[in-house]
């Protein structure tokens, strides 16, 4: 496999990772019940707005070095290496900032292959989206830290 063709493969899951997160931090911005209500249904759609910005940008950065993106739901579920789970029962708060922030630690291990890709490909346009984007969700991840204690 050609270095330009493991990153379009690499790019493509990150389009269907950002495919099912979109919709997980939904999941969470709907159901969040609980004391802390107002500050964490604000939170996740900050970040579902902010997932759904680079879901736009890793599918048009594919379709701009010549792949095609994945653009339906079970080739999001398919392909992404964040997983969905039915809400079947209650979730406390506590629990749904950890699996946020769970998933965006598979984000980051995401991005630093991109990166690594990106350099072996000769594409320094699609390393720096992947190194701006990783600085983005690490400093949600210190925020989401330091708002569990």
């Amino acid at each position: 496999m050609t270095a330009k063709k493991a990153l379009q493969d690499h790019l493509n899951q990150l389009v269907a990772t950002h495919g099912v997160l979109f919709t997980k931090l939904h999941q969470h911005h709907w159901f969040v019940k609980g004391t802390n209500f107002f500050v964490l249904h604000e939170k996740f759609e900050e970040l579902y707005n902010e997932i759904n910005e680079h879901f736009d940008e890793f599918a048009e950065r594919l379709l701009t070095i010549g792949g095609e993106p994945y653009s339906t739901l079970q080739e999001f579920l398919d392909h992404s290496t964040v997983k969905e789970k039915p809400y079947t029962t209650e979730v406390k708060q506590a629990d749904m900032v950890k699996s946020v922030l769970e998933d965006f630690r598979v984000l980051v291990t995401d991005l630093e292959k991109g990166i690594e890709l990106a350099g072996e490909a000769n594409d320094d346009i699609t390393e720096d989206l992947f190194i701006g984007y990783k600085t983005e969700i690490e400093k949600h991840m210190w925020m989401l830290e330091a708002y569990l204690g």
